[in-house]
């Protein structure tokens, strides 16, 4: 998972980090997994940490932060639910609660937590939908409560890395 590791987080960050590598490791067909706070920042990925050596020659102070498959999920998940909460208050809707967009080779899920923060899947062609959504929710169920502002300073933090 992307981040600086455990070490120093309180309980409520590493549960949260423990969750996520769950619902990622547990439900066939899940590819990545990012939850984004209401201001698009990526508070938890599925992503490995990029190795302490990955830094590119000739740049030793390159900045470190998100990359690979659940920086971008973020920022998908970011406006998708930008996208469908403009679209629930045009069509008079009420709040969104989830989003899910199936393409050939995939399918993209988002849902919302609390505060505005979104939980965003993406998923092989071949997953069970209705699988996922399930596990999905379980996390919201158990997340959701927890992402307090001070926990969610201390996700971003954690994401930023020592610089």
């Amino acid at each position: 998972m992307t981040a600086t590791g455990t070490f120093g987080l309180s309980t409520e960050a590493r549960n949260l980090q423990w969750l996520l590598g769950n619902l990622v490791e547990e439900v066939p067909g899940v590819r990545s997994v990012a939850v984004v706070s209401s201001d698009g920042l990526m508070l938890l990925s599925s992503d490995p940490e990029p190795p302490q050596d990955a830094t590119p020659a000739g740049e030793p102070d390159a900045p470190r932060g998100p990359r690979g498959s659940s920086a971008d999920l973020a920022t998908i998940v970011s406006g998708i639910g930008s996208l469908t909460v403009g679209a629930a208050r045009l069509m008079e809707g009420g709040g969104v609660k989830q989003t899910m967009v199936a393409m050939d080779e995939g399918s993209v899920f988002v849902m919302s937590i609390s505060d505005g923060s979104l939980l965003g899947v993406h998923a092989t062609p071949d997953c069970d939908m209705s699988v996922v959504a399930y596990h999905m929710a379980l996390f919201v169920g158990r997340a959701g409560h927890v992402l307090t502002p001070e926990v969610r300073s201390e996700l971003r933090k954690s994401l930023e890395g020592p610089r």
